[in-house]
């Protein structure tokens, strides 16, 4: 059984707070790298159309003797779908290659606004949910503003935002729209990319203290943040060494040192800005 703690979505779902994501895991790598996280405790997998694993995430699930109603599966819908019936035809693909007949969780995966085609693609999400197919829906990178013209629509409020958060892009203004219209925030990236963060001197000492890794350290911040996260590996021991968090605690001045290594520093693209459908 998996020792993750679980965190309740705005509809009562709940999702494990700690998972694993398959960005930029090949496919024909992703049912190993997924059935070494099943193993190790993770039940919470996150995958996307783009990333173009989702075939070999559904071997795991299918070879898995992990009870489906104990697994949470997100996917995400790829921008060039965007659109009422393109979403519902993308939607169906994306579960026939999983392997499933329902997902727990289903994200718009940019809003595009150059495009502006994510309000019809979230009248087709409130369908897909209302359908039972999906048992919670979201968003990806969007921007309060963003998820205000979802809002405002009426309809149903999105469960969760999946945005780039680390200790080098804290992104206080978003969590706390979130916090205000009970979005749960997921990090995507939350070990920053490239190591750099992980060679940071505040996090070594934090590390060092707790005799934990600076990776371990990272993750339980954004936990105790209240943070849902999602971080990828293909090694096995660095898949178990991800899950192995929930062991020790960082205090507050541990908190407020890691909060200081904020510089707004983006990775990826600005949701503002991208509108990339290739």
């Amino acid at each position: 059984m998996s020792n993750v703690p679980t965190i309740t979505l705005n509809n009562g779902v709940t999702m494990p707070q700690l998972g694993f994501g398959v960005w930029q895991v090949p496919d024909d790598e992703a049912a190993s790298a997924v059935t070494a996280a099943l193993e190790s405790g993770y039940r919470s997998i996150d995958t996307a159309a783009i990333y173009k694993n989702e075939e070999g995430v559904g071997r795991a699930l299918a070879a898995t003797d992990v009870p489906r109603d104990e697994l949470f599966i997100t996917t995400k819908l790829w921008n060039a779908e965007q659109g009422y019936d393109t979403t519902l035809r993308a939607f169906d693909a994306s579960l026939a290659k999983l392997g499933l007949d329902q997902v727990d969780l289903y994200l718009i995966h940019w809003p595009m606004p150059g495009v502006d085609k994510y309000e019809d693609t979230w009248r087709a999400f409130e369908k897909i949910y209302a359908d039972g197919r999906s048992r919670a829906i979201g968003v990806s990178n969007f921007q309060p503003t963003h998820l205000n013209r979802l809002i405002e629509q009426g309809g149903t409020v999105p469960a969760l935002n999946q945005i780039e958060l680390h200790p080098s892009l804290q992104q206080p203004v978003p969590r706390a729209f979130h916090a205000d219209h009970n979005i749960a925030t997921e990090a995507w990236s939350p070990l920053g990319q490239g190591g750099d963060l992980l060679k940071e001197p505040r996090l070594t000492e934090i590390a060092g203290r707790h005799g934990k890794t600076v990776a371990q350290v990272v993750l339980r911040w954004h936990l105790q943040l209240g943070n849902v996260v999602i971080p990828k590996s293909v090694t096995p021991s660095r898949i178990r060494e991800n899950i192995d968090v929930f062991d020790f605690e960082l205090s507050a001045e541990d908190m407020a040192s890691v909060a200081e290594l904020n510089t707004d520093t983006r990775l990826g693209e600005h949701p503002d800005t991208n509108n990339w459908q290739g």
